[in-house]
């Protein structure tokens, strides 16, 4: 393979990985915990977007932050992984065009 092909061959994965990066970040996931006392909203990069935490969960917590602090645990860990899902559809989805073994 030539030198020109294999910088060709770069430029083209250079410019999927930066669409990559563009859905990742307009890609949005949602997660709760605690029957909706806390909501997750998370992009695909994985950036905290919104967490919201029920009256009735905050007054609760008054007297057992423990519980609440696990609640937020919960639904960032759960958001996380939908935004792991949602990663590896993305790629799946473009390396496949590329008609790589396993994608």
């Amino acid at each position: 393979m030539d030198l020109d092909k294999m910088q060709q061959m770069l430029s083209q994965v250079q410019a999927m990985k930066s669409q990559m990066d563009d859905r990742l970040a307009e890609t949005v996931v949602e997660a709760t915990s605690g029957g909706g006392a806390v909501i997750v909203r998370m992009n695909g990069k994985k950036e905290l977007l919104k967490l919201t935490i029920a009256p009735a969960a905050a007054s609760a917590a008054t007297s057992d932050i423990t519980m609440l602090e696990d609640l937020i645990l919960g639904a960032v860990n759960e958001a996380s992984r939908k935004a792991d899902d949602a990663a590896q559809s993305n790629a799946a989805g473009m390396l496949g065009g590329l008609g790589l073994p396993g994608f």
